[in-house]
């Protein structure tokens, strides 16, 4: 018995097409699958990096207390200076979200003042304890740039995938959104140094 006999010319073709469409039913949904692993993986990063970021900061706001409270017995009556501080600390600890990068710009703006204060206050620059916490302070401020760093490329990966087509496709119905950037609220921090002798 010959097969075309048996089966119709027009039933081969259905069966064609239909396999195409299944095969291209799997090809999408593969593709889809991929894009939202590689999108959860972005996502999985973004929260790591700005854990990182949290563990600096941790380190950072315990060591304010005791740089504080050893400028106290230095210099007295920069009361205000160090109520600064300490209230741009408690703020950034309070923090969440978005206004967490503001408070964080804020209190790096005011621990500046202290180090200031060094030069005012000679025996307070002697001080080993000082020295201590600054050299401390110091090392946690450059974990925290590399932290911030590291979290500014993983969100920057993180916003352009979530913007390019097709997969914004994906991202839209995982209802994901862009993330900010960690960087200086500032304008007078963005400015070059002016060293002058």
């Amino acid at each position: 018995m010959n097969l075309q006999l048996l089966i119709p010319t027009w039933s081969i073709a259905l069966i064609v097409v239909a396999a195409v469409v299944v095969l291209l039913a799997i090809a999408v949904f593969c593709w889809y699958i991929n894009c939202y692993n590689a999108l959860k993986s972005l996502v999985n990063k973004c929260d790591e990096a700005w854990s990182t970021i949290d563990i600096q900061l941790k380190k950072r706001y315990d060591l304010i207390p005791n740089l504080v409270e050893t400028v106290k017995g230095y210099a007295a009556h920069e009361s205000a200076t160090l109520e600064k501080v300490i209230a741009a600390r408690n703020s950034a600890i309070a923090a969440q979200g978005d206004e967490k990068i503001a408070a964080e710009n804020a209190l790096s703006g005011t621990l500046k003042s202290i180090f200031a204060l060094k030069e005012a206050y000679p025996d307070l620059k002697a001080n080993t304890s000082f020295n201590e916490l600054q050299r401390q302070l110091e090392g946690v401020e450059q974990e925290l740039a590399t932290a911030r760093r590291y979290y500014n490329g993983v969100i920057k990966s993180y916003n352009t995938k979530i913007d390019v087509f097709p997969s914004n496709l994906v991202a839209k119905r995982m209802k994901l959104e862009k993330r900010k950037y960690f960087e200086l609220d500032d304008a007078a921090e963005r400015q070059n140094v002016k060293v002058s002798f």
